[in-house]
């Protein structure tokens, strides 16, 4: 008998079977983009009807002077397009959003746009400096956890952990306040004081206790995530076996255990910045920190609708973003889940 003949297959075929990893990472991040869209579309609403409907925006403004002239009334009546239809509005506000024209803050007269850049810019630092610190600070404290677990040591940074976890963050802040400022130690200003055009950065002193309270508020939770899957490596089969072969714990520990927890200080870290993007309000309120967090306060207290509107999607925006990353990181950083996406 004549041998059979294979005939491979064709090198589109070939080409497509190894592209698919690829596709479904192109159609996972695609789906995820366009909801993220959504659901920045679907704020946008949320926001826009939030502050129609607080009533009339100009009495809201002139509050006790509404009595003033019609042509200051039709002056700001048509900053804020209330000549127009809702629809309309809404669709005029939008439209200047995707322009990139954040409209004029009512109270400067200015353009929102130029108004928060150093905004922005202040809060964005106060993040990072709160994610350089809370990383390797929740780390150090699950390794030591983990190490000693079951142990007095152990036992003690669980309570204070799940103590810290339930207090506020503004009565973090004011324990603080009381205890380095103004009651027992006169050693860090209790509000933040900038000269006219300074950064958060060239006042270091200023930032200590806004991040040392952002720090409070969230090292609790990456300390009790990470403590578990330190806990549940080293209590693991193959570690055992590793410790049966005579490898010192500090080996283990380095190369088995550690690495087991990159995935989730990642995605926790991911969505903890995410958090502070909207925790940072309060705090930045209690300690007078120029950033978007008592802007946003500001803005709400005098009325400034266009500025109350940017920031809610600046920070809804920024939010979503954050947390797509979280996602996107622990895909990439799971076999498990990259081979999910293939099936």
């Amino acid at each position: 008998m004549g041998a059979t003949l294979h005939t491979p297959p064709p090198a589109s075929v070939a080409v497509s079977s190894r592209r698919t990893p690829a596709r479904a990472w192109t159609r996972w991040l695609v789906r995820r983009l366009l909801l993220a869209l959504a659901s920045l579309w679907v704020v946008s609403v949320i926001v826009f009807l939030a502050t129609t409907a607080l009533g009339d925006p100009v009495r809201a403004i002139l509050g006790k002077d509404y009595a003033v002239s019609p042509e200051r009334v039709a002056q700001i009546r048509e900053a804020l397009h209330l000549d127009q239809s809702l629809p309309e509005r809404y669709l005029t506000w939008l439209g200047g959003l995707l322009r990139g024209d954040l409209g004029t803050s009512i109270a400067s007269q200015q353009p929102v746009g130029e108004l928060l850049g150093d905004k922005v810019a202040n809060s964005a630092f106060l993040v990072l400096v709160v994610a350089l610190v809370m990383v390797p600070l929740s780390l150090g404290l699950a390794i030591l956890a983990a190490r000693h677990r079951g142990r007095a040591v152990d036992d003690v940074l669980q309570v204070m952990t799940l103590a810290l976890a339930g207090v506020p963050e503004f009565v973090t802040g004011i324990l603080l306040v009381a205890l380095l400022s103004t009651s027992v130690l006169h050693v860090l200003p209790a509000v933040t004081v900038l000269p006219a055009g300074a950064m958060v950065w060239e006042r270091p002193a200023s930032l200590v206790l806004p991040v040392a309270t952002l720090v409070v508020a969230v090292v609790p939770y990456l300390f009790r995530i990470l403590r578990s899957t330190l806990v549940e490596t080293l209590d693991s089969d193959y570690v055992e076996l590793a410790r049966l072969k005579g490898i010192p714990e500090d080996r283990v520990l380095r190369r088995h255990a550690l690495p087991n927890t990159l995935v989730p200080t990642v995605q926790v870290t991911a969505l903890q910045l995410a958090w502070l993007v909207g925790g940072v309000v309060l705090v930045e309120y209690l300690y007078n920190f120029p950033g978007i967090g008592a802007t946003l306060v500001d803005s709400v207290r005098n009325s400034d609708y266009p500025m109350v509107q940017a920031l809610a999607m600046l920070i809804a925006a920024a939010y979503i973003l954050l947390n797509l990353l979280a996602d996107a990181l622990s895909i990439l950083l799971t076999p498990r889940a990259r081979t999910g996406m293939v099936a």
